[in-house]
C-alpha cells in the first residue's frame, strides 16, 4: 500500500495536470470561435465554385485545359493536412490512418501514389508504416492559416499536375462539424471532376469573354487555391474543437481521479491512526 507521503504527492501532481488541461481547454475553445468563423465564411464561396467549376468540366472538352485532363493511372499524389502538435484526442490519428488506408487499397489503381503531409503529427505517424512514400512535408504553416499559404500550396500542386508528374491529386482532411465531431475525407482535387447529370439532359454552352484560353487559365488554379485554403481552414477548426474535447475530458478524468486519491489517502490516515492509537492502548496495557 502507498504510503500517505506517496499518495498526497500523487494528488498534488494531478491537481497541477488539471490546471494545465483547464488552460489549454479555454485557449482552444477561444480559437476554436475564431477558426469557426473563418470556416463558416469560407464554405458558401468554396461550394459554389467547386459547383460552377464541376458545371465548366461537364460543358468543356478535356483537351481545353490541362486541369480537366483525365488521364490514366500512373501516379497520384494525396495532400494530407494534420497538425503541428498532439493532445487533441484522434485528430491526427484518424486521418492519417484514413491516408493509410487509401494508399494500401489503392481504389484507383494507380501505380504509385505520393504523399504530401502538412503537420509534423502526420509525418510522425506516416514514417513509420511502410509503403508510404512521403514526398514533401510543410510544417509550422497551420498556426496562422493565410490565403498566400494556399496559393503557394496550391501553384506547386498545379505545376505539377500541368508538367505530367501525377495524374490525380486528392485532398484529405478532417472536416469539422462541430467541436466534438469531425470527419476525415479524402476528395479529389484533380482533375476537376465533371458534374453529374442525367442521361439526355440538356446542357448550355458557355461563352467566354474575351476568351476561352484566358478565362480558363485564370479560374481553374484559382479553383485549387480556394479548395486547399478551405482544406486548412476546415483542417484548423477541427483540430481546436478536437483539442478543447479532449482537454475537457481530461479535466473531468483529473477530478475524479483526485477524488479517489483523495479517498484513498483518508482511508490511509485513518489506518495509520488507528494503528498508533492500537499501540497506545497495547503499551498501556502493558505497564500494569
Amino acid at each position: 500500500m502507498a504510503s500517505l507521503k506517496d499518495i498526497k504527492k500523487r494528488i498534488s501532481s494531478v491537481k497541477n495536470t488539471s490546471q494545465i488541461t483547464k488552460a489549454m481547454k479555454m485557449v482552444s475553445a477561444a480559437k476554436l470561435r475564431r477558426a469557426q468563423d473563418a470556416v463558416v465564411s469560407a464554405r458558401p464561396y468554396a461550394e459554389k465554385m467547386l459547383e460552377v467549376l464541376s458545371s465548366l468540366a461537364l460543358r468543356e472538352d478535356t483537351e481545353a485545359h490541362p486541369l480537366l485532363q483525365q488521364r490514366g493511372k500512373g501516379r497520384a499524389l494525396v495532400v494530407l493536412m494534420t497538425a503541428d502538435r498532439g493532445l487533441c484526442g484522434g485528430f491526427n490519428a484518424n486521418i492519417s490512418k484514413a491516408v493509410e488506408r487509401f494508399v494500401r487499397q489503392n481504389p484507383e489503381g494507380f501505380a504509385d501514389i505520393d504523399i504530401m503531409i502538412i503537420g509534423r503529427k502526420g509525418r510522425d505517424y506516416l514514417r513509420t508504416r511502410k509503403g508510404m512514400n512521403i514526398v514533401k512535408v510543410h510544417e509550422n504553416i497551420t498556426g496562422s492559416i493565410s490565403y498566400s499559404t494556399a496559393s503557394l500550396l496550391g501553384q506547386d500542386i498545379v505545376s505539377e499536375y500541368t508538367e505530367g508528374i501525377y495524374d490525380a491529386v486528392y485532398l484529405a482532411y478532417n472536416a469539422f462539424r462541430s467541436a466534438i465531431s469531425q470527419d476525415p475525407l479524402i476528395e479529389k482535387l484533380l482533375p476537376i471532376v465533371p458534374l453529374e447529370v442525367e442521361e439526355g439532359t440538356h446542357v448550355p454552352q458557355y461563352l467566354y469573354e474575351p476568351n476561352r484560353g484566358e478565362v480558363l487559365d485564370q479560374i481553374l488554379p484559382k479553383h485549387i487555391e480556394v479548395q486547399i485554403f478551405r482544406g486548412l481552414l476546415e483542417s484548423v477548426a477541427s483540430e481546436h474543437g478536437a483539442r478543447m474535447s479532449a482537454m475537457d475530458s481530461a479535466s473531468r478524468n483529473a477530478k475524479e481521479m483526485i477524488s479517489k486519491l483523495t479517498l484513498q489517502y483518508n482511508r490511509a490516515r485513518q489506518a495509520a491512526i488507528t494503528k498508533e492509537l492500537m499501540e497506545i492502548i497495547s503499551g498501556a496495557e502493558s505497564i500494569k
